[in-house]
């Protein structure tokens, strides 16, 4: 008998420590929610012709803006620029404003022409070849690390 109110103690012990920490967890969680609602960045109005184009290439330019936790990226690429293939941990969103762009994906293409859009998922391996003089608006969630941080050879030529 005093072995089953032992156990009895210790179950009710060992719950009591659950329902603590799990207490403790959802307030760590909204203390995180709240702190991340008060570091909203300021409202930004941005012109592109204010943000210098940054040639990455002969035939690749871009500028983008960077908000808290979305990237717009202006991307301009001359006729025959090849984005070589890569992967990302962003979600992507690519609306062509002019021209055109081919993807392939899986060794499947997909042409994107004016007025379309194609959404890449994260790490989704791609690249893309503007079949015409292009302007391109991606949109990145998170922002791109890389991009902004100048780590992104493979857009530069280099190894």
């Amino acid at each position: 008998m005093a072995t089953k109110k032992r156990q009895s103690k210790v179950k009710a012990g060992m719950v009591k420590r659950a329902v603590k920490k799990n207490i403790r967890s959802r307030s760590r969680a909204r203390q995180a929610v709240t702190k991340h609602a008060a570091a909203r960045t300021e409202l930004q109005y941005i012109p592109w012709h204010t943000i210098p184009l940054e040639e990455l290439n002969p035939l690749l330019q871009r500028q983008f803006v960077v908000g808290q936790e979305i990237m717009l990226a202006r991307v301009l690429l001359k006729k025959g620029c090849v984005v070589p293939e890569h992967s990302h941990h962003n979600e992507q969103i690519s609306y062509i404003l002019d021209g055109a762009l081919k993807f392939w994906f899986d060794g499947k293409e997909i042409a994107v022409h004016a007025g379309e859009v194609l959404c890449i998922p994260a790490n989704m391996p791609h690249k893309a070849e503007a079949m015409e003089d292009t302007v391109d608006l991606d949109v990145f969630t998170p922002p791109r690390a890389d991009w902004i941080n100048r780590n992104d050879q493979y857009l530069r030529g280099e190894k």
